[in-house]
């Protein structure tokens, strides 16, 4: 018999539900309704991009932003365009559970398969969780903010620490499978991988259940609270799943994709860009799904890092639709001052911000020096929330209704630390320099400059 567990304090911010935004559940921002478009592992096709193209056009404000799960969200909606949105993401198959839209929430390694590296193609992986979790009920519990991550072995989506992990190991035949920041995994048969990844979701649940919490992420749970692995365990067996313990296990940690052409096996390429500051027009968007339909295997990948990869392409046929994806505005290059560059939506569009940041974003990008990217990501706030920004080591950008505190920060599970020097800026011309020294900083011992989830309680975004 499972023993009962104590109590946890409850979480910070926690006075009202997950107010998480989705297809149907909408989010009134200052510049109109929001919707959050849940793509698993950041798949959809040609077709359902320019679906998302279109929505964008006649129903919101012609653009689509990337967050930092690989979802896409439209902005600037009236009220009452809910039913006609929902209708056309379900035409599209983009909305195949109502219930169950909110959490759909799992990142890919966007690159497996189609480089040569990572330990196995993962994507069967996210076809099969999305299945399952659209097929049970009782995860519908789960919180809009939950994250499922899928890791090919290279590192990428581990460095987000999701809720839940998969990771693919070296002789491809079975998989890694832990809670939140770990340490400690079970081995389990690749083959049994999506469905481990559902039961361990269950027992996050059954943890909360318990306890009577509140948590919506593992990791906002107190260590000693935290899903076990040998509860899980148990869970498993019980559902005909074997697992043996990796206590403290060493996890993969890798960086994302740069932008540019990504060469593969058998004379294939692909092309990774990313939305400048995250934000695609729809002209752009749409200029990525004619690439895939016409040029490639008719697939697009949404990445956690708000880029997109298009696979399937030809060695001169990727370098020149990386030309013409250039020309059209988009990041293709990692010496770009704007890779690794992010910005919330700021003025207008939300109501609590202090400045235009987006603007001010954009001229100091647009003011850097070419090769100025520098080893640190880099995001622009429009106040405390800081809703969006990356996790690990990186660039806070923050404004203050005075001009701007600039700082090299480090994020650790819930515990953000700033370092002793910190740059008030009050001029534009000040702030393109101040950031580009910011981002040269030298990497500490733990050099993780991966974006992940962070986000007040009531942000709107991922």
């Amino acid at each position: 018999m499972l023993a009962a567990m104590p109590t946890p304090p409850e979480p910070p911010g926690r006075e009202r539900g997950d107010a998480c935004p989705g297809a149907l559940r909408l989010h009134a921002a200052d510049d109109g309704a929001l919707a959050r478009v849940r793509l698993p592992g950041g798949l959809l096709t040609d077709r359902q991009a320019s679906a998302l193209a279109d929505a964008a056009d006649d129903l919101g404000d012609t653009r689509l932003d990337l967050t930092s799960r690989g979802n896409v969200q439209l902005r600037g909606l009236a009220d009452g365009c809910g039913a006609a949105l929902g209708a056309r993401l379900r035409e599209a198959g983009l909305l195949p559970s109502d219930r169950h839209d909110r959490i759909r929430n799992v990142a890919a390694s966007p690159l497996s398969g189609l480089d040569g590296k990572g330990f196995s193609d993962i994507l069967p992986w996210v076809r099969e969780l999305d299945r399952l979790l659209c097929a049970s009920d009782d995860l519908t519990d789960l919180s809009g903010r939950f994250l499922f991550g899928l890791d090919d072995g290279r590192g990428d989506i581990t460095a987000l620490v999701p809720d839940v992990t998969l990771i693919a190991t070296g002789d491809g035949r079975q998989a890694l499978l832990c809670f939140g920041p770990g340490p400690d995994a079970l081995r389990v048969a690749a083959q049994d991988a999506p469905r481990a990844a559902v039961l361990a979701a269950r027992e996050f649940l059954a943890v909360l259940c318990e306890s009577g919490g509140k948590a919506w992420r593992v990791r906002e749970l107190a260590p000693g609270l935290r899903p076990s692995t040998e509860r899980l365990a148990a869970r498993l067996a019980a559902a005909g799943i074997g697992s043996a313990p990796v206590p403290r296990a060493a996890l993969p940690l890798g960086s994302p994709p740069a932008p540019g052409a990504v060469q593969g096996p058998g004379g294939r390429w692909a092309v990774s860009v990313a939305a400048p500051l995250g934000r695609f027009s729809s002209a752009q968007w749409r200029l990525l799904a004619r690439t895939a339909g016409q040029d490639g295997d008719g697939e697009l990948r949404v990445t956690p890092w708000r880029g997109v990869v298009v696979p399937g392409l030809t060695a001169p046929v990727a370098a020149a639709r990386l030309a013409a994806l250039a020309d059209a505005g988009l990041v293709t290059s990692a010496a770009s001052p704007w890779h690794g560059a992010g910005a919330c939506t700021g003025r207008p569009g939300c109501v609590k911000s202090l400045a235009d940041v987006r603007a001010d974003a954009t001229a100091s990008l647009e003011a850097a020096r070419p090769g100025s990217a520098g080893t640190l990501p880099v995001y622009w706030s429009g106040c405390e929330r800081r809703c969006g920004h990356p996790g690990g080591r990186w660039v806070d950008v923050l404004a203050t209704g005075d001009g701007y505190r600039i700082a090299v920060r480090r994020e650790a599970e819930d515990e953000t630390v700033t370092a002793p020097a910190v740059t008030t800026v009050t001029t534009a011309a000040d702030l393109a320099d101040a950031v580009t020294a910011a981002r040269d900083a030298r990497p500490d011992a733990h050099p993780d400059t991966h974006p992940t989830e962070t986000t007040s309680p009531d942000g709107p975004r991922d």
